[in-house]
Order: C-alpha cells, then sequence, then structure tokens
C-alpha cells in the first residue's frame, strides 16, 4: 500500500489561516516536507525564495499574496511547518523572539497585570519591567512558579494572580537556571482563578522535538527561532503558534500593523534547519546528558543543573512533560547502548548549567575558564550546532537587578553551556583542560 501522500502540490495555501492535515504523519517526515511541498509550477523541491515586495491582484481584491509585510510565501511555509511540529492550528513567524513578546503583550489593554515566573529570560524581564509599564501601563508580578512543591506552586500563584491579571507567561526550562515549571498545573490553577487568563509558554529551550506546551493546556507557545529550530546561528527570528483563533486574529493584525516580520530570505534558512530539527536535537540531548554526567563528578564543578538527571529536583516532572516521541526515542537508543535510560537519566534538550566551585560573588574564576576555552565559543544565544558556553550575571542576565539574580542564585560562578554537534569527548576535553587551566582542578 502507498503512504499517504504529504500535502497537495495543487493548492497554495491561504496566509494566516490554520494548517491542518498532516496528523498521521511523524515528527521528522513533518519537519522534511510541511512547508517545503514541491512546486507545482516547476516541480522544485526546495522553495525558491520568494523576494518580492509586492504580488499581482487578478482584479482588486481578488489576491493570494498582496504585500511582503502582510504575508509573503516564504514565511508561509514556515509558519505552517511551525504549526505543524507544535501540533497547533496557527504560527506566526516575527522578526526576533522579542518581537514576540512585544507583540504579544502589544494585545493586551492598558493598565494589565502579567504574572511572569520569575527565573524568566533577562530581555523577557526588561520588556516587562522598562517598556510595557511605560508604553501600556502593565504592571508585571514575578512569582516562584518553579518549585517541585506543587502546594507551593499553587499558592504562590493564586497569591499573584489579581482580578485583572490578563497573561501568565512561564518557561520551562527556565533560561538559566534550568528549573522546569508543571504547565498543566498552571493551566489548570489559572484557569480556576480565570478562565479568560492566557497562558503563554515559551519552550525555546526544548523546542518542538521535546515539548509541546498546547498538548499540556498552553493557549500559546513562543520560540526564538534564532535557537534550536534553525540551528545554524545565522537568522535572528521569533515565532508563537497557538489553537485560539481569536488570539490570532489579534495578533495577525498587529504582526502586520507593527511590521516586526522575517524577511523571506530568514524564512526560507529557518524552514532548511526545521529539516534536521528531529535529528539534531537527538544528538543535542544525548551529548548533552553525558557532559552532565561526566562534569557531575568534576572537582572544579560544584553542581550540575540538568533536567534529565535524576538529581534535578524536577526530574520527575521532566518525565511527565517531556513529548512520548522524545522519551521513547531516548529510551530506545538507550537500551541499544545497555543504558538503563530511566533510572540513569535522559536526555532533555542541549542545554547544560554549572555552578563552578568558587565564590559566587567572584567573578575571576569563571572569567579564567571562559577565556581558556578552545572549542566551546564564549558568546550570548545557544542552539546553535557549535557549543557556546557563557556567564549569565554578567552576559544575558545584566538587566536582571542584583537582588533579584541573588534570589535567582545567578552569582558569578553560573556558567550556561549550550551543548553543540561537536565530538563530545573533544567538549569534555576543553572544559576539563580550561578547568584546570583556570587553578579549579
Amino acid at each position: 500500500m502507498s503512504p499517504a501522500p504529504i500535502a497537495s502540490t495543487s493548492v497554495t495555501p491561504t496566509p494566516g489561516k490554520a494548517h491542518a492535515g498532516h496528523n498521521q504523519h511523524g515528527f521528522a517526515t513533518k519537519a522534511i516536507h510541511i512547508g517545503s511541498e514541491p512546486s507545482a509550477e516547476t516541480g522544485a523541491v526546495i522553495p525558491a525564495i520568494s523576494l518580492s515586495t509586492t504580488f499581482k491582484q487578478k482584479s482588486v481584491g481578488d489576491f493570494t499574496y498582496e504585500y511582503s509585510r502582510s504575508a509573503n510565501p516564504n514565511r508561509d511555509a514556515l509558519e505552517r511547518a511551525l504549526a505543524a511540529l507544535e501540533g497547533g492550528r496557527y504560527g506566526l513567524a516575527f522578526a526576533s523572539g522579542s518581537s514576540v513578546t512585544a507583540t504579544i503583550v502589544s494585545a493586551l489593554p492598558p493598565k494589565s497585570h502579567i504574572v511572569s515566573v520569575n527565573d524568566v529570560y533577562g530581555g523577557t524581564y526588561r520588556y516587562f519591567t522598562k517598556v510595557a509599564t511605560v508604553a501600556q501601563g502593565i504592571e508585571t508580578t514575578f512569582a516562584e512558579l518553579a518549585s517541585a512543591d506543587s502546594e507551593l506552586v499553587e499558592q504562590n500563584l493564586r497569591k499573584a494572580m489579581r482580578p485583572d491579571t490578563k497573561l501568565v507567561w512561564i518557561e520551562s526550562p527556565t533560561n538559566p537556571t534550568l528549573r522546569l515549571i508543571d504547565i498543566p498545573l498552571v493551566v489548570k490553577v489559572a484557569k480556576s482563578i480565570n478562565p479568560e487568563t492566557t497562558v503563554v509558554v515559551d519552550s525555546t529551550f526544548l523546542s518542538p522535538w521535546y515539548q509541546n506546551p498546547l498538548s499540556l493546556g498552553a493557549d500559546i507557545v513562543a520560540h526564538s527561532i534564532t535557537k534550536y529550530i534553525n540551528g545554524h546561528s545565522d537568522v535572528v527570528m521569533g515565532a508563537l503558534v497557538t489553537n485560539n483563533s481569536a488570539w490570532v486574529e489579534k495578533l495577525k493584525f498587529l504582526q502586520n500593523s507593527i511590521g516586526g516580520v522575517p524577511s523571506a530570505f530568514d524564512s526560507w534558512l529557518a524552514l532548511r534547519g526545521i529539516k534536521t530539527l528531529a535529528v539534531r536535537m537527538q544528538e543535542h540531548g544525548s551529548s548533552a546528558l553525558i557532559i552532565a554526567k561526566e562534569l557531575a563528578k568534576h572537582p572544579a564543578v560544584k553542581e550540575v543543573i540538568y533536567p534529565g538527571l535524576p538529581s534535578h529536583p524536577s526530574f520527575q516532572l521532566a518525565q511527565r512533560q517531556i513529548s512520548p516521541r522524545a522519551f521513547q526515542k531516548a529510551i530506545a537508543r538507550g537500551k541499544a547502548k545497555g543504558d538503563g535510560v530511566e533510572a540513569d537519566g535522559f536526555p532533555y534538550g542541549g542545554m547544560v548549567t554549572i555552578r563552578l566551585a568558587s565564590d559566587p560573588h567572584d567573578d575571576q574564576p569563571a572569567n579564567k575558564v571562559l577565556e581558556r576555552l578552545q572549542i566551546f565559543t564564549l558568546a550570548e544565544s545557544l542552539g546553535g550546532v557549535e557549543s557556546l558556553v557563557e556567564q549569565p550575571s554578567k552576559m544575558t542576565h545584566a538587566a536582571v537587578s542584583q537582588e533579584d539574580r541573588d534570589i535567582l542564585g545567578i552569582g558569578h560562578n553560573l556558567i550556561r553551556i549550550s551543548v553543540g554537534l561537536e565530538d563530545v569527548e573533544d567538549l569534555l576535553a576543553d572544559l576539563d583542560q580550561a578547568f584546570r587551566a583556570a587553578g579549579l582542578a
């Protein structure tokens, strides 16, 4: 029997509409084919880059595409692919992850209230506290929602929410301390207080391969496409996916009105990156788990934070929230190698955070380590094929107040590692020599 076709090659998708009908296919099949249907005109199996800014109309108001800020064939293809991978109806792409945040918040009424997890990306913290509050009079309460104690999480969320709370914003895992949020719990509690409250999950650190927040009850899932989804450190972009038609109507309007949209070429590049997302994420996760296990035994390291390790306080939650697809693949690979994956840990993304065995108020030990690394690149961002390393206290989270960094445990000895696709033995050797050169081992 012939397999079901991936998609029709004779119908041009309508921009901004829901795209479905591919649920019978697996993740990698969707990633390779949705948005890359062979051209009905030329037969090309890779979409052409449509650089045109405007499009011919058959008659006034009769068109498929009108103007590239409003919709573009390459962006539409990318948005369809993203929606399919997240199991959602609507996908919208933006010029950056920060633009996603800004657009969602811009859709809120003036003087609304937001509840955000306290351990949030520094750029999101900056937007909530320095932009939204000035431009819209929006107030944000930062709450501890990453505790393994579900009763405490519920208590904190109920205390933080107000009658004017419109949005609950969470990250899981959080950046940079890799704490997990119980997404179904937060959704349940927030909706019990006000069914109209919108729950947004920034799922950048895991990508759609490891986690699908919409299936866990979230209303909107947000991504910095710059990171894992593109995966090659050559595109700055953001995206969101939702099943909520009312929200997508508002966000589509703002996407066009504000104009913070990605270029056709960047959309084409990101769609190219998506094609290898499944295999890349499995390798990122496999190497990250090996590095986390090895660093946990290293004398230079005080603590390793990796949700796929049994030592992580939310290890059980990680097993509940990881996509069944990713967990089954991890178990299969582990058994093939003779590892006890369930007991010894499992791949859960490519991010590993460590605390050096040094004074969190002294930045010199970390500086020495970072300066001596040879394969790892000292740089912000994450999720590319190359391994990156950074010091959140002075880089990605410098915008967070010292008081809040102290509360969150973001000291100078905290180092965030984005594990790339190099040979894992080389990465371990590079870390070891840097620790030794810095006098920590």
